[in-house]
């Protein structure tokens, strides 16, 4: 039997592993858990999922891999060390500080498409100490999952607002007052959900709003979110690739990175408007989403969790002899240990 971990860090990280949990299991083969911040990731936990609470236990358990949704993983932690992503690449900040930042933790990286896997092969010749994979990512396999129940027939078109927590990126403050009075039309049902790191401030005000035509979902799976909404609003957030998968438009506020395949604004007067045309679902913007989508995941099958699990098996079963040892990391090996409490090197 082989043993697997997975190391979170968010909330967010419960989404994008259980869909290998569900594999991992279902072949007789075993996974625990370990979080970084147990008291405000462990109500999440189900009652069959398994917790590991302290180092040793980590240890005694041995896993043969560790999964991580997130940047930094401990080192002395057994198995090696695979990247699953948090998100796809939203183009927030510079490629060495964001995405393509090479923080020196990991064995194996199960990028998601082209988009990400061509950038991060060059950096694995260049850095010659991990492996690259193109697997598509295990999130998404629910997003294709086909549903035999019937549903009900919308009576509204529904608004999925989503918005990044980073302060001078996010749409979420900017747009409340606009969103507020448009949920007061009750022309569209809206569905608002926003990033765990997000400003109390900020949720208390949407909080404050809710009703039949507004709700505020906390949640650590948004994918029935994203497949209920006919449009989503939002900002720079990473969710915005997600949902572009499925082909439905999105309407973002000032974007970092606009493109033809987004309905940009920068003037929060503009949202109605867009908003309209967005759920006409104009045939040129369906064809510059797809095209995009095909880029970033172009993965329709359900079965990136096979492929990550598949690829995570040949790395084990060959090691990591043939790469060149990861660089020390003094830094960032200190921070990890002062955050558990182990001192060993």
């Amino acid at each position: 039997m082989r043993k697997y971990l997975f190391f979170i860090s968010q909330l967010y990280g419960f989404a994008i592993v259980r869909p290998l949990q569900d594999l991992i299991v279902s072949r007789g083969d075993e996974v625990a858990w370990f979080f970084e911040n147990p008291d405000k990731l462990l109500p999440n936990l189900r009652p069959s999922e398994k917790i590991l609470k302290t180092v040793a236990e980590v240890k005694a358990y041995n896993p043969c891999a560790v999964f991580v949704p997130g940047n930094v993983v401990p080192d002395f932690f057994p198995g090696i060390k695979v990247e699953l992503f948090h998100g796809f690449h939203a183009r927030k900040r510079s490629d060495e500080r964001g995405h393509f930042r090479i923080r020196n933790f990991f064995d194996l990286y199960c990028t998601q498409g082209p988009d990400t896997t061509i950038p991060f092969k060059t950096l694995a010749k260049e850095h010659g100490s991990f492996e690259v994979m193109e697997t598509g990512w295990s999130k998404m396999d629910p997003l294709f999952e086909m549903h035999t129940r019937t549903r009900l027939k919308k009576i509204r078109k529904v608004v999925l607002l989503t918005s990044t927590f980073t302060p001078s990126l996010s749409a979420a403050p900017v747009l409340f007052e606009t969103v507020r009075q448009l949920a007061g039309t009750g022309k569209w049902k809206w569905l608002v959900n926003f990033h765990p790191k997000m400003d109390e401030g900020v949720l208390g005000k949407y909080r404050s709003i809710q009703s039949d035509n507004l709700i505020l979902i906390e949640t650590d799976d948004v994918i029935p979110l994203l497949k209920e909404a006919d449009i989503m609003v939002s900002d720079t957030s990473s969710v915005i690739s997600e949902f572009l998968l499925l082909q439905k438009p999105v309407v973002t506020f000032k974007n970092q990175a606009p493109g033809p395949h987004l309905l940009n604004i920068t003037s929060p007067e503009k949202l109605e408007e867009m908003i309209a045309l967005g759920l006409t679902y104009p045939e040129s913007l369906i064809k510059e989403i797809k095209a995009y989508s095909d880029h970033i995941h172009p993965y329709r099958d359900g079965r990136s969790s096979i492929r990550v699990l598949e690829a995570t098996d040949r790395f084990v079963a060959k090691g990591r002899d043939h790469l060149k040892p990861r660089p020390f990391n003094l830094i960032r090996r200190l921070k990890i240990r002062m955050k558990l409490k182990y001192f060993r090197f």
